[in-house]
């Protein structure tokens, strides 16, 4: 059982305390300690996951909308994707220590469910859940955009693996955000035999804004212009 220091401790990390410990309690509760229990008296933190899950696809939604406004839909959802994901959920959970106060069975315990990837992440997700029960949208709200959004602007944008970016939208993104012309690309050479071509794409944005990058493939390498470019032209 969670001791009153560990409460106290946990309500510090999430700058929330709760009026009904009970619900924090559940959602910290793996199904693995319901099983466990003769009887049974507390409840696991499945449907309190499955609710969190919900809260938080809603309010990465909204915050990453009022945070980049002219941002196309394709790019938001490509970073909630990421921000929404267990393996970056379970990050957050290792930031805030919630390993430590998971209520797990003997056997999850043994095996080390206090570092596994699934159980922190559903258990970050419930803990939301909890939250919003307990005190409703706006504590939950500030827990989401310090922990999960963390950085503003461009910081959080480095947060996003290269290989999940589509520095093509992203470049779209950015000029019509200074009210640039839409960025265009053309194939300026190619060479090698067909099994290692390699291609130089050029991408302008209006008669100001040029750059040139080679790839293996068209779409590499204009993916790799655009990126360049980008960094150039960010306000």
């Amino acid at each position: 059982m969670l001791t009153h220091d560990d409460l106290a401790a946990l309500h510090g990390v999430l700058s929330y305390e709760f009026r009904d410990r009970e619900l924090l309690l559940r959602a910290l509760t793996h199904s693995s300690r319901v099983h466990e229990a003769a009887p049974a008296r507390v409840s696991d933190n499945e449907q309190l996951e499955f609710l969190g899950d919900a809260i938080l696809g809603f309010l990465i939604s909204d915050l990453l909308v009022a945070q980049f406004p002219h941002y196309a839909e394709g790019r938001l959802t490509q970073m909630k994707a990421h921000l929404v994901s267990s393996n970056y959920l379970y990050q957050v959970a290792l930031a805030l220590d919630l390993g430590r106060f998971l209520q797990l069975g003997k056997g999850e315990e043994m095996s080390g469910g206090r570092t596994k990837r699934t159980l922190l992440a559903d258990a970050f997700e419930a803990v939301l859940a909890a939250m919003y029960l307990d005190g409703g949208i706006p504590p939950v709200r500030d827990l989401v955009r310090s922990r999960v959004m963390g950085e503003p602007g461009s910081a959080l944008e480095a947060t996003i693996p290269a290989t999940q970016q589509d520095f093509r939208r992203t470049l779209e993104d950015a000029a019509r955000a200074r009210g640039l012309p839409v960025p265009r690309y053309t194939l300026v050479s190619e060479r090698g035999k067909d099994s290692s071509k390699v291609f130089t794409m050029e991408v302008r944005i209006g008669n100001e804004w040029t750059w040139q990058a080679e790839g293996g493939s068209k779409k590499s390498a204009s993916q790799r212009a655009a990126r360049e470019l980008c960094e150039r032209i960010a306000p």
